[in-house]
């Protein structure tokens, strides 16, 4: 997938989006999360082990991901994925990126990356189908 230069700009550099998974019952449901962006088509979340997002997922892996918006309307990017829960995937402390980018936010909440990472165990991963910014 392409995306242009102020969405890649952005999933690089935001810290937080909205993860949207769908309930069985058809409810949508939203939740903060961390993320990677890999430069290419996919983005790297960890979630808690029993969560209603976890089990979402499961059961349907289509989900939306989004970024706030700039403050004033503009900004925005909302994109469609496919989401899997890979837990082969490599733990989140092990995952140098996506510690250097969160180091900050574990340091201030008195968390270790080991800590997170054994809080936090569930690789989800989402490659982005549709991405719409303006």
């Amino acid at each position: 997938m392409t995306f242009d230069e102020r969405t890649k700009r952005r999933l690089g550099r935001d810290t937080i989006a909205w993860l949207v998974t769908v309930t069985p019952s058809g409810q949508p449901m939203s939740s903060a999360v961390w993320f990677l962006y890999d430069g290419d088509d996919e983005v790297l979340v960890y979630s808690l082990e029993d969560t209603a997002r976890v089990r979402n997922i499961e059961a349907n892996p289509k989900v939306s991901f989004h970024l706030d918006s700039d403050g004033h309307g503009g900004g925005i990017v909302t994109a469609a994925g496919i989401a899997t829960i890979d837990r082969g995937y490599p733990a989140a402390d092990t995952v140098a990126a996506y510690v250097d980018k969160y180091k900050g936010y574990m340091n201030s909440n008195a968390w270790s990356p080991e800590w997170f990472a054994g809080r936090y165990p569930v690789p989800i991963r989402i490659r982005l189908t549709k991405v719409r910014s303006w």
